[in-house]
């Protein structure tokens, strides 16, 4: 037990002995303000919100390309950005915004889609790489792919 008492009054005598030396290592104020505003700035986050995440085509004929461009606006704090956008097969073709999309503002991802070689009830992602908390959103669309039924083999989706 005495022992104990010894070592933990020793290790208090070392710490107090070493602040001592540490307390000369000062912070200057230009230094403060950059650590203040990086930890203000650690918080803000993009949100990407999209107007509508799923798009449906409805019926459209075998070989049709079809467009669409899904909206989005930038809830969050931050500039929202997005780094690449990959579909979930290549019969789909997305662009989108490349420039920084600022808080409040929006921008969109367009798609097109080839039917060439598809039909019936198809469904198709495409992913979104960006720089959210959550770093990935996915929008999605669906069609139903009708053939003229002369010569017409079904496709793998």
């Amino acid at each position: 037990m005495i022992k104990k008492s010894w070592a933990i009054i020793a290790m208090a005598s070392l710490l107090l002995a070493s602040c001592k030396e540490n307390a000369a290592l000062s912070i200057d104020d230009e230094t403060a303000k950059k650590a203040e505003i990086a930890h203000a700035d650690a918080g803000k986050m993009p949100v990407i919100k999209f107007a509508e995440p799923e798009f449906d085509f409805g019926t459209i004929k075998q070989g049709d390309k079809v467009e669409h461009t899904f909206k989005f606006t930038n809830e969050g704090t931050a500039d929202l950005i997005i780094s690449d956008a990959k579909a979930s097969c290549g019969c789909t073709v997305p662009d989108w915004t490349k420039d920084p999309v600022a808080p409040g503002k929006d921008g969109e991802v367009h798609v097109v889609f080839n039917s060439a070689g598809k039909s019936g009830e198809v469904s198709k992602t495409v992913t979104l790489t960006l720089n959210t908390e959550k770093g990935s959103e996915t929008v999605s669309f669906k069609a139903n792919i009708k053939t003229d039924g002369i010569g017409a083999v079904p496709a793998s989706h």
